[in-house]
């Protein structure tokens, strides 16, 4: 059991402690299921034996590297893929072999070296056993040491090369070695390979790794009773390297920067993931943010339009009003007593000459106003089309962030093309003739509620005019009775003013009474236009400030462990 000091201890519980808050975020974020065992193993592993782990194509020499080190035909040997699964070489009072979980089998062997190492033996990398290559990665991120075993006949191949950047993006400690130099004819030929690989690694990791460039056959040969071997094995060099990093105050400090290693990239690479969907949602919140933009711009225009529109409904009633005013000029007078007289005579003038067509204006009005109303309501759904349309489009095909996890990227694509169809379904449907007849309808049982009037079948135009026949009864009144007094010369010219007094009071009435009816009619259908547009985009807008606020959260979780991790990376190489 290893003995830590205080120093050590302390780092040992920090570093525990930050691995399990980035567990904790990495499970909240939805991480996938490999990267949480690998986190949850790394952090197991602390406490376990160092791991020294061989890597490399199958026939590069891998299992008599082993048997080399260990200085027994542990491991079989041959031309042909022999390991298929992991082989952790333990120290064991016998010989056994157990296998723990899938894929992975313990040896156990009494050898002196195993009492503090354990050894791990890989499958090939090579293509060619594409399973084994699966396995083989999936354990990097375990091991506290990792030997790349590569062969003189056939130094760094391509699949060894791909091999290295895995173990470079976990921040492994690395080896060369460079085995079956036995076959080579000289050292010369030996330092030109060593200068390949060096110039290769430094181009493909920028890193520069001890490289031994050994023959495992002649090693194991020489402990096995034939010394002489021994030199020319050059085996000699690599075993003391192995002997000084493996001293205690190396081995723990590899075995703590191993976890932080494993740590520091899958944070790395989720803070990656975090950042790209920020990035995409920041251009969906800037989308969403365009259509409320104009959304608020349409409600202001059409509130400042409807105005305008309003106006010249207005002016058809003043008209109106100065027509009146007219008509009492001309009758009443002295001259059109015996029109006086005759009510039903004064008040077909009066719906001739003053109501005239100012019901069909009224009502012209109001249709272009409803017009005008459809087809902008039309536009703004074909802007928000156009919008939704634009970003689908802009991912179309495309993987958003990652592979670990695709909800995310499911969600949002489907809630888009989902309001997009929304908003593509009325578009497509849109039938201006219906919009019309409903707002129609809408504004004539407003009219006809407010002046309390019995809709029927009747149409605006009609109610406008029942209205102002109603005016006609009153102020026509007022002529009739005029003339009564006809015989007094000095009361004709004050019936007058109090005949126009009335019927601008009564004009008045029924124009404030109609703008105020049409008004709140039409506010309402401009509300209820933009209320059917936010509802069809609330489901995204809700996905897209719900999922910024929780990638928000996350993002400063991993960029504050990101620090912490790397100042306890320090701490320890210092250590």
């Amino acid at each position: 059991m290893r003995i830590l000091n205080q120093n050590q201890e302390d780092i040992l519980s920090l570093e525990r402690n930050l691995l399990n808050d980035l567990q904790m975020a990495l499970v909240g974020f939805g991480a996938s299921k490999e990267d949480l065992e690998t986190l949850n193993q790394s952090i197991r592993q602390i406490d376990d034996l160092f791991l020294l782990v061989i890597v490399g194509e199958f026939n590069a020499g891998k299992s008599s590297f082993i048997n080399a080190l260990l200085g027994e035909n542990l491991l079989k040997e041959g031309v042909t893929p022999t390991t298929t699964q992991i082989n952790i070489i333990r120290y064991h009072d016998q010989n056994q072999e157990t296998l723990t979980e899938k894929n992975i089998l313990v040896i156990g062997a009494p050898i002196p070296i195993l009492k503090e190492i354990s050894i791990v033996d890989t499958p090939g990398t090579n293509a060619i056993v594409r399973k084994h290559e699966e396995i083989t990665s999936q354990f990097v991120p375990r091991s506290d040491l990792v030997l790349f075993v590569t062969s003189a006949d056939r130094p760094l191949s391509e699949s060894e090369r791909s091999f290295l950047q895995l173990i470079r993006d976990w921040g492994k400690k690395l080896v060369i070695v460079l085995n079956k130099v036995d076959l080579l004819q000289n050292d010369d030929e030996v330092q030109q390979i060593e200068k390949f690989i060096k110039e290769n690694i430094q181009s493909l990791l920028g890193i520069q790794p001890e490289i031994f460039s050994v023959s495992s056959r002649l090693a194991l040969q020489a402990k096995k009773g034939n010394p002489l071997l021994w030199n020319a094995s050059h085996f000699e060099g690599l075993e003391k390297h192995i002997q000084s990093t493996l001293d205690e105050g190396e081995r723990v400090r590899l075995k703590f920067l191993n976890p932080i290693g494993v740590g520091l990239n899958l944070n790395q690479r989720y803070t990656s993931v975090v950042k790209t969907r920020l990035d995409l949602l920041n251009a969906d919140w800037e989308v969403i943010n365009s259509v409320e933009r104009q959304l608020t711009l349409y409600k202001d225009d059409m509130r400042h339009d409807f105005d305008y529109r309003m106006a010249d409904i207005e002016n058809i009633l003043f008209a109106m009003e100065q027509s009146g005013q007219k008509f009492f000029e001309d009758y009443l007078r002295i001259s059109r007593i015996p029109d006086l007289l005759r009510k039903e005579r004064i008040q077909n003038a009066f719906k001739l000459e003053v109501i005239g067509d100012v019901p069909q204006q009224i009502e012209q009005k109001i249709h272009e106003l409803i017009d005008w109303m459809v087809e902008r309501d039309f536009r703004q759904w074909q802007a928000v089309l156009e919008h939704l349309d634009k970003r689908k489009n802009a991912h179309q095909g495309k993987i958003i962030g990652d592979n670990f996890n695709t909800s995310f990227q499911y969600n949002r694509e489907h809630l888009i093309e989902s309001v997009a169809n929304r908003a593509k379904r009325v578009v497509d449907g849109y039938d201006r003739h219906i919009e019309s007849a409903n707002i129609a309808e809408g504004a004539q049982n407003a009219v006809a509620a407010a002046a309390a009037i019995e809709v029927g079948a009747v149409g605006l135009g009609t109610l406008i005019a029942v209205l102002a026949t109603s005016l006609t009864a009153d102020v026509t009144g007022i002529l009739v009775a005029s003339a009564v007094a006809v015989l007094g010369l000095f009361i004709i010219p004050a019936k007058r003013r109090k005949a126009n007094l009335e019927l601008t009071e009564k004009i008045k009435t029924l124009r404030e009474q109609l703008i105020a009816t049409l008004s709140t009619q039409f506010n309402h259908e401009i509300d209820r236009s933009l209320e059917r547009i936010d509802s069809a985009i609330a489901p995204y807008t809700r996905f897209v400030r719900s999922e910024k606020d929780s990638l928000d959260q996350v993002n400063e979780e991993l960029d504050q462990l990101q620090v912490h991790l790397l100042n306890l990376e320090k701490q320890v190489r210092e250590m």
